[in-house]
């Protein structure tokens, strides 16, 4: 069976994964877009390229938060909303989003459909365990999916992109996490010009 990865998780140096002020118009907080810059950077490092595409390698399906996939908030109703990612969205796999509220199985170009879950992060992760068929379930975010399957003790890896800028406020991955981390270690330290990478597993 896959293991459950986070994969190029960017936290500012006081350890918050989106800035304060969150919404449509800035869905990752005010500063939050800071957080990403590497990932896009066409001048990155070696150690960039290579955390990026370990992201992509063996995984078979993803999960992720409601508010990962859009700003969309209650009852779905008549939203027409596909997520952040256009026609052909980057995952070319099966999808499962947390919700509270049920919608219809959403197939998009390229292999990617997103699936709706209501029953919480165990059936989102069972369901995406059978579609990945043996390979790795991608956790994709935002910051409260990956609190919620750390302290469920669900993860398997995580690797965080320590990016240097403060955002003074918003939502911080790590803390009142009670006895959570305590299985955890670093196994990769590996700072580029841009970020540190810190790859840990339990």
């Amino acid at each position: 069976m896959g293991e459950l990865r986070v994969h190029n998780f960017s936290i500012s140096l006081d350890g918050y994964g989106a800035g304060p002020d969150q919404s449509g118009q800035q869905p990752l907080g005010a500063g939050g877009e800071r957080l990403h810059e590497w990932i896009f950077d066409e001048a990155a490092t070696d150690v960039d390229r290579r955390f990026r595409a370990r992201g992509e390698e063996g995984v078979g399906a993803t999960v992720m938060g409601r508010n990962m996939f859009g700003p969309v908030r209650g009852d779905w109703g008549v939203s027409d909303w596909r997520g952040w990612w256009g026609e052909d969205p980057p995952f070319h796999h099966d999808v499962f989003v947390l919700t509270h509220h049920a919608r219809d199985p959403v197939a998009m170009a390229g292999g990617t459909t997103f699936h709706f879950v209501t029953g919480g992060i165990e059936a989102a992760l069972e369901q995406a365990r059978a579609a990945a068929g043996g390979a790795h379930v991608r956790l994709g975010g935002g910051v409260s999916t990956v609190r919620q399957y750390l302290a469920a003790g669900l993860l398997d890896e995580l690797h965080v992109a320590v990016v240097p800028v403060l955002l003074g406020s918003g939502e911080r991955l790590f803390g009142d996490l009670g006895a959570a981390p305590d299985d955890w270690r670093c196994v990769e330290f590996a700072p580029s010009a841009s970020v540190a990478h810190v790859r840990l597993r339990r």
